[in-house]
């Protein structure tokens, strides 16, 4: 007696485990999504199995830069003030920083800035936003210092800002949730001394990472002068990031 199933069988069986797994994946994806319109909207959100997920950095295969001039904390006398960020630079990122390379989010959020119709200021204009930040910059002044800029909103409260861009995603907008990983723009060196603009040599990628309002509340690194502390400012950071 032949017990064996007819080739039919084996398609349908083929079929309902297909449609299952496509289904697990989907509720998933609904289950993460639902986490993080929850968080954003201050509502308690539930740990993801594993816990919460690490940081990327915004350049695929990139290190965290190791030249303290690169680093928060180090200080830019022209503004009198700091970095408030990473600075990616050809030669202190483990990768090539290209004008026109792509940048990912670090994590999953939601987007509070995305300056499509950035204007780029004249020689003239850099020239007197300079001055008017000798004695120290106002918020408006940083925006304006740092460029083209996206930020991001993330479930855990910090907020991420990508300077000096080239430009952005054609449809990256104000609102919109994007993943960890997700292409919203590219290296530039906007906001930038007019000579450099659009030049290999000055292009850059600044990654700052907040807590609280972007130039009003506190930075990673903050009070950390990466001359004294850059071993200590690393270890902060490698504990956001996921890198070595």
């Amino acid at each position: 007696m032949r017990t064996g199933l007819k080739p039919g069988w084996y398609v349908l069986i083929a079929l309902v485990l297909y449609a299952l797994v496509v289904t697990l994946a989907w509720r998933h994806d609904r289950a993460e999504l639902h986490r993080l319109r929850a968080a954003l909207a201050g509502a308690p959100v539930p740990e993801a199995s594993g816990g919460p997920e690490r940081y990327v950095l915004p350049l695929p295969g990139a290190c965290l830069p190791q030249e303290p001039e690169n680093l928060p904390g180090y200080p830019r006398p022209y503004r009198k003030g700091a970095n408030q960020g990473f600075i990616f630079t050809g030669g202190d990122a483990c990768v090539p920083v290209v004008y026109g390379t792509g940048v990912v989010a670090a994590q999953r959020g939601r987007v509070l800035k995305a300056e499509q119709d950035y204007q780029e200021l004249t020689a003239a204009e850099f020239d007197a936003l300079v001055e008017a930040v000798a004695g120290g910059a106002s918020p408006e002044q940083m925006d304006r210092l740092r460029g083209r800029e996206v930020w991001i909103e993330h479930p855990d409260g910090r907020i991420t800002v990508y300077a000096h861009l080239s430009g952005l995603r054609p449809d990256l907008a104000v609102g919109q949730l994007v993943e960890r990983g997700e292409w919203i723009g590219y290296v530039g060196n906007s906001g930038t001394r007019p000579a450099s603009r659009g030049s290999r040599e000055g292009a850059r990628l600044l990654l700052e990472v907040w807590r609280g309002n972007v130039d009003t509340g506190t930075y990673l690194g903050k009070g950390l002068d990466p001359r004294e502390n850059k071993d200590k400012l690393l270890t902060l950071a490698r504990a956001l990031f996921a890198v070595p």
